[in-house]
């Protein structure tokens, strides 16, 4: 059943391409958002909440790509923007559909900046393919795989590589 893509809980089934085995069949659900023009996909157990955008206070000489941090009820959590790092156009960065999704990466909670959040997706894990051979172009180490349903392609993103231990440290 695949429904509307704002906000609801969505199951690939057989009339989408995948062949789902009665009981057998492992999936995993999924938060979908985009980033441009691009549709990715986080892990939602890595996911702590999603937030409508706050003001954020600068760091100085923090990483282009941490745009600052935020004060979430008593915590200080770091933002990264996915646009930056990923080096997407900034190009109508900030809208009303704009979002902080607050993830788990590594042993450290961040924020990330995205421009919306689609849905939350249950996919087969036969659905989603290892990423293609791209060592080469900018972001292919932050990608854990792809999903396929119908004609959609997401973006499977691997929370642990996003950042560093270099690059971590600084936002301890």
């Amino acid at each position: 059943m695949i429904q509307g893509r704002e906000g609801n809980v969505v199951d690939a089934s057989p009339a989408d391409g995948h062949q789902i085995s009665e009981g057998t069949e492992e999936s995993c659900q999924l938060v979908t958002c985009c980033v441009g023009h691009e549709e990715f996909a986080v892990d939602i157990l890595s996911v702590q909440e999603i937030n409508r955008m706050v003001d954020i206070t600068r760091v100085p000489k923090a990483p282009v790509f941490v745009e600052g941090v935020i004060n979430l009820r008593g915590r200080i959590i770091p933002v990264l923007n996915l646009r930056c790092r990923f080096g997407i156009s900034a190009e109508g960065e900030r809208t009303v559909r704009s979002r902080i999704v607050v993830v788990n990466v590594r042993t450290r909670v961040v924020g990330l900046i995205v421009d919306s959040v689609s849905e939350v997706l249950r996919l087969p894990k036969q659905a989603i393919e290892p990423p293609p051979s791209l060592e080469t172009a900018i972001g292919a180490e932050f990608i854990q795989g792809v999903g396929r349903i119908k004609d959609r392609l997401l973006t499977v993103l691997d929370l642990d590589r996003l950042l560093t231990p270099a690059e971590q440290t600084p936002l301890s």
